[in-house]
């Protein structure tokens, strides 16, 4: 498959898990789940798709818990919404990249600075 292709892929299955998680998942658990990125295989077998409840990191081990259950349910609306001739099964991720990017604005806050002469 090609690479462009595959990343199409990626964006449309980030779209259609994006509108799941926002419309059709009840859980309050996943209150303010922002889906941040989604990777698949060259075989469309697997897609790890990185996940973010926002402001909020202490949550990570609950949301994790309530995807990994709703990970049928998921897995078959995407078959339903995305034309493949097979579904790639998925795998969630916790992604710490946004507890980083506020640790360096922190940091860079926290910066004195003189003013130039």
């Amino acid at each position: 498959m090609s690479k462009i292709r595959q990343q199409r892929t990626a964006d449309q299955i980030h779209v259609i898990m994006s509108d799941l998680s926002r419309r059709h998942l009840n859980d309050p658990r996943l209150t303010g789940l922002t889906i941040t990125e989604v990777t698949i295989d060259r075989e469309l077998q697997y897609a790890d798709i990185y996940v973010h409840a926002l402001a909020d990191d202490s949550r990570q081990e609950d949301v994790m818990a309530a995807l990994a259950k709703a990970a049928g349910f998921l897995r078959r609306e995407l078959a339903q919404r995305l034309p493949l001739r097979t579904t790639p099964n998925l795998h969630f991720h916790w992604d710490p990249r946004l507890a980083q990017a506020e640790e360096v604005n922190r940091i860079l806050d926290d910066l004195e600075i003189p003013p130039e002469e």
